[in-house]
């Protein structure tokens, strides 16, 4: 007489094992703060986002090129193909990685910048020499400032405590960085990109607890050297001339003042629930840059008021996940990092808007995440992944 055997049970409490791929992602999305997964979520969305505006406001142009309708939002989207993995692997990386370093980082990032002067490899465009050749492909050194000051800046500043409140301390190295640095991008005429770096410089030495008697005095002295700058150029003058009236100039209409007047139109045009996607009429070639620097009327004209207000929301939501992220981390590098990272952004973003919206003179800043620019995604994106990278883990495990 045979029998048979039952079936053979799992051991009751042991889960089946999950694919390996499952598991690698798993490992890579791996995060103990709910502030990880908000920061996370509303990149990738913004980053989403900026695609689909990038395609609509640059389709126009790229057929009056003789080029196809996707090929500035194709060639966006695979920047950002690189760029999200690099913000993933970056948020994998210790504090330890970003000391190790920040120093070389800052002075590769000075080294590329000298190379938009060679000839051959360095290029203009609208004025501007900040940009190299690869080929195919464009880079903007002057990006990878940005990117290298968030965590130079708070390994310098993180080491000198409570030295900070010597002039000397304060000064050295940071200043004597930020001079070359700013002088470097000054001379290839980009003056917002340097608004945007002495801006991250002053935001990590306000975080780091500097005296604001010194700042003040440091903010002077560039204030001066930015109007001198300003003054040395009949286009830059002319530009904050413009500003300073407000475009009530009509001898001004088809000169400085075309691109701010033709995004006071877009938004106007576009009203509260806005023209639908796609009908913009501003991004037939009425506005300079549709798809870069002003693609916040085109947002406001296609999307309306609802949808600039989405983009003013999700960027309020990144400035509160970098608070949070400041407040739970104790580690004073992490903190002057974060900080670091959000006065770029943020601040970025508020410069654009701005500019945009007349509040302030046109100066050529992109808006992070969602305007054309592989340079500028991929560093933004890189930034942000430094600071996932201090938001995965709770402030006990982080700091044992």
């Amino acid at each position: 007489m045979t029998t048979t055997r039952p079936p053979r049970r799992r051991s009751e409490g042991r889960e089946p094992a999950q694919p390996a791929v499952v598991q690698a992602v798993q490992r890579l999305f791996a995060a103990e703060t709910p502030e990880y997964f908000v920061l996370l979520g509303t990149t990738l969305f913004l980053v989403v986002f900026g695609l689909v505006m990038v395609l609509s406001s640059s389709s126009i142009e790229a057929r009056a090129a003789g080029l196809d309708f996707w090929t500035q939002a194709a060639r966006q989207g695979l920047y950002a193909l690189v760029g999200i993995p690099v913000m993933l692997l970056a948020a994998r990386a210790p504090a330890a990685f970003w000391r190790r370093w920040a120093g070389t980082a800052m002075a590769g990032a000075l080294v590329l910048q000298l190379l938009v002067f060679l000839p051959g490899l360095g290029y203009e465009r609208g004025q501007n020499r900040n940009w190299i050749n690869l080929g195919s492909f464009t880079a903007q050194p002057s990006e990878l400032i940005k990117l290298a000051l968030v965590i130079w800046l708070a390994w310098v500043l993180s080491r000198k405590g409570e030295a900070l409140y010597e002039w000397r301390e304060v000064a050295l190295p940071i200043l004597p960085v930020t001079i070359i640095a700013t002088g470097l991008v000054l001379v290839g005429n980009d003056l917002g990109t340097a608004v945007i770096i002495v801006a991250i410089v002053f935001g990590a030495l306000f975080f780091a607890g500097v005296r604001l008697r010194m700042i003040g005095a440091i903010a002077g002295g560039f204030a001066v050297v930015a109007l001198l700058f300003v003054q040395g150029s009949d286009s830059r003058s002319n530009r904050i001339q413009a500003w300073l009236d407000q475009c009530q100039d009509p001898a001004l209409y088809s000169g400085d003042c075309w691109q701010t007047i033709h995004g006071w139109e877009a938004l106007a045009h576009g009203g509260i629930l806005g023209v639908g996607l796609g009908n913009s009429s501003g991004k037939w070639s009425w506005i300079p840059e549709a798809a870069n620097d002003f693609i916040f009327a085109i947002i406001g004209e296609e999307l309306g008021l609802m949808g600039a207000l989405l983009v003013l929301v999700l960027f309020a939501v990144l400035a509160v996940c970098f608070v949070r992220i400041i407040r739970m981390n104790r580690d004073p590098f992490a903190k002057l990092a974060i900080a670091s990272a959000m006065v770029w952004i943020i601040g970025q973003a508020f410069v654009n808007i701005a500019v945009v919206l007349g509040m302030l003179p046109v100066l050529g800043v992109p808006l992070p995440l969602v305007s054309a620019g592989g340079s500028a995604l991929i560093t933004t994106l890189a930034a942000i992944g430094i600071v996932l990278s201090f938001a995965r883990k709770r402030p006990e495990v982080l700091t044992r």
